[in-house]
């Protein structure tokens, strides 16, 4: 088998798939087991792409003062809420298949490098029925470390093929940094959760909708 010349290497939530739903979901049944009823609602949808812990403190935080015991406390039932109803509401993003069959039809490699433990990340892949399109997946757990550590991308291009040129798309400062960390190029979606505003970051392309990533793969991976 033929090495690819280059690799893109996506992060997941709020990247290739909307899965805010599904996470405040997992939070608020957290809160209904305290007893405060559901405290989440779709005005924290960027907050749910922080993590698990990040939604809890925010739930909490309407309450009262947070009490970081309760918020580890309350960790691993969410994870668990959430692996039991992992992909109710999460959708991938329009146009992500045809991208993916593109850029494989040229012969790039992909790899997923995200901040959600690596088991879930497997499963919900898997559940959308794109697992197979991705020659690599590093998750939160898989290494030590994460991002916006450069260790879990390189990892990534490493286990997709090992392409000597690469790119990183995905939707926050934490994937921005990443990639500047990692010295290669970043496209940040505009179509997440906090919208254009990703421009505020300046990364090297930004990315509208995903029948314009074959294009600017090409320019970032072919052209420099």
């Amino acid at each position: 088998m033929l090495q690819a010349s280059s690799c893109v290497v996506f992060d997941l939530d709020g990247t290739l798939a909307d899965t805010s739903g599904d996470l405040l979901a997992a939070a608020n049944s957290c809160f209904r087991a305290m007893g405060v009823g559901d405290q989440l609602g779709p005005e924290d949808a960027q907050e749910a792409l922080n993590g698990g812990r990040a939604m809890l403190r925010r739930g909490l935080g309407r309450l009262g003062p947070v009490d970081e015991e309760v918020v580890n406390r309350w960790y691993q039932p969410l994870l668990t809420a959430y692996a039991d109803a992992i992909c109710v509401h999460t959708v991938l993003y329009p146009g992500v298949v045809a991208a993916l069959e593109t850029l494989r039809s040229e012969g790039r490699a992909l790899a997923v490098c995200t901040n959600k433990p690596e088991g879930l990340a497997e499963t919900l892949l898997r559940a959308l029925h794109v697992r197979d399109y991705f020659g690599a997946l590093v998750g939160a757990d898989t290494l030590p470390v994460r991002k916006p550590d450069a260790a879990p991308y390189h990892l990534a291009v490493r286990q997709a093929g090992d392409a000597p040129r690469s790119m990183l798309l995905g939707d926050t400062e934490t994937d921005y940094r990443t990639a500047r960390a990692a010295g290669v190029p970043i496209a940040l979606v505009t179509f997440g959760h906090e919208g254009a505003g990703v421009s505020r970051l300046q990364p090297d392309a930004l990315l509208e909708h995903f029948e314009q990533l074959p294009e600017l793969a090409r320019q970032l991976l072919d052209q420099r």
